[in-house]
């Protein structure tokens, strides 16, 4: 778990608490209802927890595997409340991310990329009249590779594909229309990676976790 992610986690859930146990009768909210739209402004932070063994053309353990960096990006979420307790929600946004080849003495940068990762998900909303309303929710998503840069001499090319996508999260509603976010992902996702015209290849885990903390408006 790296430091920024703990620290979002951290700042989210105190922030949640304090709001919650701050709230003034007189502070009018809006609360969740079925009809609602909502949009979400969040920080997030996508964390891959990479798994994937380099291999030659013929199968043989190269003794590499494969690292990606975290990104921590702004993005954006739709919701839309089919009733008071169920929802579907979009989110858009994308990241940037190095990928690496590891080894006992090897690391050596071999691509940069953005990737275009949208995810939706069927949430379900406890307590939707009430000033803290957690949520979860499962969905799909999809993972669309472009502008990538090869680095050092290699040539890298993943494959775009679908996944599947769990989650909960927390909304602490503020004054008005404007409620506290708190959200996590955990996206289960492989893709194919091609390295120097398969002279090297990889089938890589990518299952990325991704936390956010944000402002959203309902409708």
């Amino acid at each position: 778990m790296t430091h920024t992610y703990k620290t979002m986690v951290i700042l989210g859930s105190f922030a949640a608490l304090s709001l919650a146990g701050a709230g003034h009768a007189q502070d009018a909210f809006v609360p969740k209802h079925a009809g609602q739209f909502v949009i979400v402004g969040r920080a997030t932070v996508v964390a891959p927890s990479e798994k994937g063994d380099i291999v030659t053309a013929a199968g043989v353990d190269s003794g590499l595997n494969v690292a990606v960096s975290n990104s921590t990006v702004p993005t954006l979420g739709f919701s839309y409340f089919f009733t008071d307790h169920i929802a579907v929600e979009g989110i858009l946004g994308t990241s940037k991310h190095k990928i690496s080849a590891v080894g006992p003495s090897t690391n050596v940068e071999v691509h940069d990329t953005w990737v275009l990762p949208p995810v939706v998900t069927l949430q379900y909303h406890f307590n939707p009249a009430g000033k803290v309303s957690p949520y979860v929710g499962a969905g799909v998503n999809f993972m669309d590779w472009y502008s990538g840069k090869d680095k050092n001499g290699f040539k890298v090319r993943l494959k775009n594909g679908a996944g599947t996508a769990v989650q909960a999260g927390v909304d602490v509603a503020l004054k008005g229309h404007w409620a506290l976010n708190v959200d996590y992902k955990k996206v289960f996702y492989k893709t194919d990676a091609r390295i120097n015209d398969g002279a090297l290849k990889s089938k890589v885990k990518l299952d990325p976790a991704v936390t956010s903390i944000g402002l959203a408006y309902r409708f």
